[in-house]
């Protein structure tokens, strides 16, 4: 699907992460982001489009909620904090969507989600059946029984397993990075953005890194996963900058901004 087809999507995932849902310095929820975040996908949804939502946030939710300055160490404190915290985040969600006359349904899934044949196939009907209510799907990972054999480990693959798993058009990753670049920004003043992405091959994942390693480009690394994914079930993927709120329209309206990764 190219930049000027976008617009005629009809299926559309987006997924924010938790960089793009809390102020950085203090950690909270950033409820002014939110809103306008929601406020698009309302819109979006009005226009006839079918809005599925994936978020994180639920342990940084749970982290304010509670009062702690940091996220805890041990596997059971942060399942605690992910249970308290998804109510929260929940209600704040509800309460916005609301007001721009939306109904969500929240949706939280675990690995055997998309590996189990038995699993996958109810997971898609459930989603399905929302869709056709006319509600917008809310999609977390159930972090707080997920253990690792069960964990999907990271919500961009996450929304990738979803956009297969409900034959969406396009996938949008909204993020505090405006793309992929082709070294790391935050290091190298002269790194350029590639606005297209043909084929995800060795360079690529050269230019994204490994998992928490210096030479990823701003987090990128699963970020090309979950591109690999997206592209290679016919979904068109999307890297953007969160941080302008008015990106999601442009994007959808076929401005160059952020980085095409083109379906297989």
């Amino acid at each position: 699907m190219t930049r000027e087809n976008l617009k005629y999507a009809r299926r559309i995932v987006v997924k924010v992460g938790t960089s793009m849902l809390t102020y950085k310095d203090s950690g909270n929820l950033n409820l002014n982001r939110i809103e306008f975040l929601v406020r698009e996908l309302a819109d979006l949804h009005n226009s006839g489009k079918e809005v599925i939502f994936v978020t994180s946030g639920a342990i940084a939710a749970g982290i304010g909620k509670m009062g702690l300055k940091s996220k805890p160490e041990t596997i059971p404190e942060n399942q605690a904090l992910a249970a308290i915290g998804q109510g929260v985040l929940m209600h704040i969600y509800e309460k916005f969507f609301a007001e721009y006359g939306q109904t969500i349904g929240q949706v939280l899934l675990t690995k055997n989600n998309a590996t189990d044949e038995h699993a996958r196939e109810n997971s898609r009907n459930s989603l399905m059946a929302i869709l056709k209510m006319g509600a917008i799907p809310v999609i977390n990972e159930n972090d707080a029984v997920a253990v690792d054999e069960i964990k999907i480990g990271d919500n961009d693959n996450l929304s990738a397993m979803v956009a297969a798993m409900i034959d969406a058009e396009v996938l949008i990753i909204l993020t505090d990075i405006d793309g992929l670049y082709d070294g790391n920004p935050k290091v190298d003043g002269n790194a350029k953005l590639i606005s297209e992405v043909t084929e995800i091959n060795s360079d690529i994942e050269k230019i994204a890194g490994g998992a928490g390693t210096k030479l990823g480009t701003g987090g990128m690394f699963t970020k090309i996963q979950a591109a690999k994914l997206a592209t290679k079930n016919g979904v068109t993927m999307l890297i953007v900058s969160g941080r302008n709120t008015k990106n999601l329209r442009r994007v959808l309206n076929g401005e160059e901004i952020g980085t095409i990764f083109h379906s297989a």
